[in-house]
């Protein structure tokens, strides 16, 4: 066999273990994962002899086959007793005309654009008494419909919900997912959500029979590319007893072009996040956004002293890291530790055409400007003829932030000590 080369030559290429591969795939009797997508699967067929040639099947995928009725779905799952992961996805399922059979093995079932709503998650509930993991992506699921009470119940062992690609939009109806003991994964992307809340003192979320806390064991909440533009929803993040593991990117509260805010402001509002977008939030990052966090606030209630309403934890902050100097009162001018104070800033040119030049690191004041530090890098680097632009590189995250306002200061944009500033050309 060969495969062609990008200059489209031919290179020679060897399969290995092709006959342990046939020998294995010959004895269908010992295969624990098989996969059947697409292929125009329409019914069970004689049920016994499932059992009879696939017996220890664990895992079982049926993507996007002909498959429309539950109790054809629970005929296969009764005949492999070994079962414990099924994908249904892309078979449209007909709504339940009769009882499923009780499915007491299964542990991961994946019902992605299946048309199944919530309704039929319910009755789903009452078979799978040992499910550890339920996605329904891409149903157009936008209510949480409880079967007997005002929230889910049962459930007893599910820890993975996937409601991606759906049509929340109230997180009232999240909240009805609140009682199920054991969830510590809650995927939420691509829906239609606006903010985020957690009752402080649990009310009536909290269950009928005990004072078992909303979410207690939520771990991992991942809201990416949904509608959140306030910071009250950010903050109310802190209140989740055991969450580690946020995603918020492509919300209105992480789009510089939207008004929202950095990741350095979202890692010192929430104190407990490990793992920010799916980046380890580590302890010198934290630190060093905290740090950088209580600089901007300062410089901001300097001017207003009413927003520190605003900033939950700039108190906490402020004892943690031992700068209680450092916060203005009204009428006083800017404290003379920071405007006076010098920071060591790394400047690193990365256009195209400036050339290879080496990094140089400069002592300036906290009060320098977006607009003051491209003049200064024009003479640093002799870029006079060039139009620059300015980005701030941030431990942790993907991309450096773009510093667009050429009248803010270092100091306003909480920007500290051994930052690293990247100088770029505007694209003509």
């Amino acid at each position: 066999m060969f495969v062609l080369s990008t200059s489209n030559q031919r290179v020679s290429v060897q399969l290995l273990g092709k006959d342990k591969i046939h020998d294995k795939l010959s004895r269908l009797e010992e295969l624990t994962s098989v996969s059947l997508s697409y292929m125009g699967i329409s019914s069970p067929g004689i049920a016994s002899h499932i059992n009879n040639t696939v017996p220890n099947i664990k895992e079982l995928d049926l993507t996007g086959n002909l498959l429309s009725e539950w109790k054809d779905v629970g005929t296969i799952c009764e005949q492999l007793p070994a079962l414990r992961t099924i994908n249904l996805s892309n078979n449209l399922m007909s709504p339940y005309k009769s009882k499923l059979l009780l499915l007491k093995n299964i542990q991961v079932v994946v019902l992605n654009n299946t048309g199944v709503d919530w309704e039929q998650v319910e009755l789903l509930r009452q078979s799978l008494t040992t499910i550890e993991e339920l996605h329904v992506m891409g149903n157009s699921i936008s209510r949480i419909l409880p079967g007997s009470s005002s929230m889910v119940q049962g459930f007893d062992y599910l820890r993975l919900l996937n409601l991606e690609d759906n049509c929340i939009d109230e997180w009232k109806e999240i909240m009805k997912l609140s009682q199920l003991r054991c969830l510590e994964k809650l995927y939420l992307n691509n829906n239609c959500l606006k903010s985020v809340f957690y009752p402080d003192n649990g009310g009536h979320y909290e269950s009928e029979v005990t004072c078992y806390k909303p979410f207690q064991n939520l771990r991992h909440l991942l809201l990416a590319n949904n509608n959140i533009s306030d910071l009250a929803s950010i903050d109310s993040l802190n209140l989740f007893p055991n969450l580690v593991d946020i995603r918020l990117s492509d919300n209105p509260i992480t789009d510089s072009g939207r008004g929202g805010v950095p990741r350095f402001v979202l890692i010192a509002r929430l104190a407990k996040i490990q793992i920010l977008n799916g980046s380890e939030v580590t302890p010198r990052e934290r630190k060093d956004s905290e740090i950088r966090y209580v600089r901007l606030v300062v410089s901001r209630l300097h001017a207003s002293p009413e927003e520190i309403k605003q900033h939950p934890r700039f108190y906490e902050l402020e004892k943690i890291h031992g700068i209680e100097d450092e916060r203005p009162s009204i009428g006083a001018t800017v404290p003379q530790t920071i405007s006076s104070g010098l920071l060591s800033i790394t400047l690193n040119c990365v256009g195209a055409s400036m050339g290879e030049k080496p990094s140089l690191t400069k002592k300036l004041p906290a009060t320098t400007t977006v607009g003051k530090l491209k003049f200064l890098c024009e003479s640093f680097f002799k870029l006079k003829s060039m139009k620059l632009k300015l980005y701030l590189r941030e431990e942790g995250s993907p991309f450096p932030m773009l510093l667009d306002n050429d009248t803010s200061s270092l100091m306003d944009l909480g920007i500290g000590n051994d930052s690293i500033i990247l100088v770029d050309e505007e694209s003509s």
